[in-house]
């Protein structure tokens, strides 16, 4: 969409907006994808790609192709949750934006954020409307139209929920809170990503995003989505859906981000009930002839359970608590999604939010 129609708050010059594409063996998304990225037509733009210590070509490519785009290098892969905060800490902008090298951007998809970001400055992080790449009327499966969790900690989207991708008819095209941000395509103002202490390294990649905004908001801040920005993400570009090392992260992750957030009167009972659900999905795992992701939601409850004697830290604890900030769905998703059979965002969340 032109400049025009998202005008950048009266009195205000625009913004520097520097977006920042974390790589790790990625040349044929970049080769794609960037170009799109170099088109978009918000006036104060940095591109910066930060590769995470890639064993292709990816940097001889981008500096023999695209020279104008700069560079950051590390020499090792330190996952997304580290590598951003190592990239990050070498920018001065007044927004970021980390954006995956497999999406693809429209030309005006960077005005709407950032108008909105102008006009209310207690939003700290804000994410585009995210659809498929390979179907561009469906939502995609990491953020869709804005994170949410429920009472639990099970993490969904307007949009998706579980492995259920809506198709776009319009229906969540309001600007609105949500829970998290996609980190696919996470805008930011750098001094509430400091405040916060950033991601946290120990995750590498997964969750890290909702870990992060629900710190945000605890913090004070508010996290909100908007779909007048619209992007197309492939999906599974780094790490395949059936990947074991995947399912590891996610179980891990989600079980530490719970620790770190929850208050201390819901964090053991309900730390305690994610536990045993997560051995019935173990066992199903196993029932249905995927060992490996039986043995990896295993090995992830024993890293949990290593993190909580031996690497828990009060690194990325906001200094004071807000939960009135929070936009939480206060049912349980795994009854509605698998017992009720209410498959979409609106159905489970007619009656409860």
């Amino acid at each position: 969409m032109p400049v025009s129609q998202f005008p950048i708050a009266a009195g205000d010059s625009f913004p520097e907006v520097s977006i920042v594409i974390l790589n790790w063996n990625g040349k044929l998304f970049l080769q794609q994808f960037l170009p799109s990225v170099i088109n978009s037509t918000y006036p104060r733009k940095r591109i910066i790609v930060a590769d995470n210590g890639s064993t292709d070509d990816s940097v001889a490519f981008l500096k023999l192709n695209f020279p104008a785009i700069e560079i950051l290098e590390s020499p090792v892969n330190e996952g997304y949750a580290k590598g951003y905060n190592t990239a990050l800490q070498k920018i001065q902008s007044d927004y970021f934006v980390l954006l995956n090298s497999d999406i693809e951007v429209s030309p005006g998809w960077i005005e709407p954020i950032i108008s909105l970001m102008q006009t209310n400055t207690e939003i700290a992080a804000c994410q585009p409307k995210i659809l498929s790449y390979s179907a561009k009327d469906t939502f995609e499966y990491a953020g869709a139209s804005g994170g949410w969790i429920d009472s639990l900690g099970y993490p969904f989207a307007r949009g998706r929920v579980f492995d259920t991708c809506e198709k776009d008819n319009g229906q969540y095209n309001d600007a609105r809170p949500c829970f998290w941000a996609s980190g696919a395509a996470l805008f930011i103002r750098p001094v509430c990503f400091f405040e916060v202490a950033g991601f946290d390294d120990y995750f590498f990649a997964h969750q890290e995003e909702i870990d992060l905004c629900w710190r945000l908001q605890r913090a004070g801040y508010s996290v909100y989505v908007q779909p007048a920005s619209v992007v197309y993400h492939v999906g599974g570009g780094t790490l395949p859906k059936e990947n074991k090392f995947k399912t590891y992260l996610n179980f891990r992750n989600n079980l530490v981000m719970l620790c770190k957030n929850y208050p201390a009167s819901q964090k053991v009972w309900k730390i305690f009930i994610r536990l045993v659900l997560d051995a019935v999905a173990a066992i199903k795992f196993l029932a249905d002839g995927h060992g490996s992701g039986f043995f990896a939601i295993l090995k992830a409850h024993r890293n949990f359970f290593y993190w909580l004697v031996f690497k828990k830290k009060a690194k990325n604890k906001p200094g004071k608590m807000q939960p009135d900030k929070e936009v939480k769905y206060s049912g349980l998703i795994i009854w509605e999604y698998y017992i009720k059979k209410q498959k979409t965002f609106s159905e489970i969340t007619a009656s409860k939010k």
